[in-house]
């Protein structure tokens, strides 16, 4: 069995990739293999165009408990500080699947069923919509390590829940629960079923303009650092790109001949 499966749901021009983090007995900690696995999977969203939204979710009791620690090289003898540092695989590994997740040319969604926790917590909260089980957590585990937050999870936190309590959260690494997390606006939703609810969403996301959706996603993270007159601009650019697409066109005239849209995602 391979640490990453894939599934497609649905059929035609608006199928849905199932993505499940497949290593349960470790709470679906990442190995460099499983990294590698996960781009394939990119890989082939992005080459199949019938595909218009993907759900990440993980096998078992847990999400994603982050790195699996056991792969780096803490044995006695020379070089300890070097061979344990963790540099290399954030550089090589870690940082490249939250650039791939992000630039995903569909909308993504978590179907969060446990524990989130370390680099795990940040992917989930890389998708563009997040959604959990009640029983699910999400746990900054890195001050536990001696380590801080990484694959986005420094710049994500803040954003979404204030500098106070991301910086508690990330500071004690204690437990946030789903209900607390979306309470917070840390993520969409709490369901009892949430890779059902995950699949909803997507099936509604995969009807929509894709075009549409994903510039969305760039134009809301540019706004951290753009100012008013920069968003302006980008949006008058935005929308002018966007003007060029046949679901622009599509979803207007449906609009002025009240009738539902048929959106291509092109």
């Amino acid at each position: 069995m391979s640490d990453v499966l894939f599934e497609l749901k649905g059929e035609g021009t608006a199928q849905i990739a199932l993505v499940t983090l497949n290593r349960p007995a470790a709470l679906n900690s990442f190995t460099k293999q499983m990294h590698k696995d996960l781009w394939a999977v990119f890989d082939e969203i992005a080459a199949n165009k019938n595909i218009r939204a993907m759900v990440l979710t993980g096998a078992g009791r847990g999400f994603c408990a982050g790195a699996d620690l056991s792969e780096f090289d803490f044995s006695e003898g020379p070089k300890l500080v070097e061979r344990a540092n963790p540099r290399a695989v954030i550089n090589d590994y870690f940082n490249p699947t939250a650039l791939k997740l992000q630039l995903l040319r569909v909308p993504t969604i978590a179907a969060v069923n446990g524990v989130a926790a370390g680099a795990g917590a940040s992917y989930a909260l890389g998708c563009d919509i997040t959604i959990a089980a009640p029983s699910a957590s999400f746990i900054q585990a890195f001050s536990k390590i001696g380590l801080i937050p990484d694959s986005g999870g420094s710049w994500l936190l803040p954003q979404r829940l204030g500098m106070a309590r991301a910086m508690a959260l990330c500071m004690t690494g204690d437990k946030l629960t789903a209900a607390q997390a979306k309470d917070w606006g840390l993520i969409w939703d709490v369901a009892d079923d949430a890779l059902e609810a995950a699949l909803a969403m997507a099936s509604r996301m995969a009807v929509m303009p894709t075009k549409a959706l994903i510039e969305t996603r760039h134009l809301l993270r540019s706004a951290v650092t753009n100012t008013y007159k920069e968003q302006l601009d980008l949006e008058r650019d935005v929308q002018s790109q966007l003007g060029h697409t046949h679901d622009y066109l599509e979803g207007v005239s449906a609009f002025l001949q009240k009738r539902p849209a048929q959106f291509k995602g092109e």
